[in-house]
């Protein structure tokens, strides 16, 4: 199947409905979060803001089709910047056509610019379709296991 005329940028807060949208896509399918308009509004505000942060969106014509976020962290066992790459999400009527690829190597070339040695993201266990999808790009599972706590 051949790429659609697919765009890669960085949002502005003309997308925050579709990137909303697109989280709630993600967040149904994944156990530990809900989907909350207002939450996902803020949380996108949030990273908009931050000069350590990127939201990547996937363009078809006037649809936004993907969305990739990221964020730098201080690695100490890097001893420099690693990338925490969150909210991989492509519409299902778009998957598998290489849009998550492009989005993915976007966010690649976020991580370059600020000399970060390492991306992570993390994944639901269950959400087999986006591990293979993961696995099939070269990202490692590792050893950690995430825990999270509530404040």
């Amino acid at each position: 199947m051949s790429l659609p005329q697919v765009t890669i940028r960085e949002a502005n807060e003309n997308d925050l409905t579709q990137l909303c949208d697109l989280l709630h896509i993600l967040f149904s399918i994944e156990a530990d979060f809900k989907s909350d308009f207002a939450k996902q509004e803020k949380g996108l505000k949030l990273l908009l803001r931050s000069p350590t942060s990127c939201i990547l969106v996937a363009e078809s014509g006037k649809n936004t089709v993907g969305m990739c976020t990221g964020q730098l962290l201080v690695s100490t066992a890097e001893g420099g910047f690693s990338v925490l790459v969150e909210d991989v999400v492509v519409h299902p009527h778009k998957q598998h056509m290489g849009i998550g690829t492009l989005l993915l190597k976007g966010m690649e070339q976020f991580a370059q610019k600020y000399g970060a040695t390492r991306s992570q993201l993390l994944a639901d266990t269950n959400n087999t379709k986006a591990l293979d999808f993961y696995n099939a790009r070269n990202w490692n599972k590792t050893q950690l296991v995430c825990l999270s706590k509530k404040h």
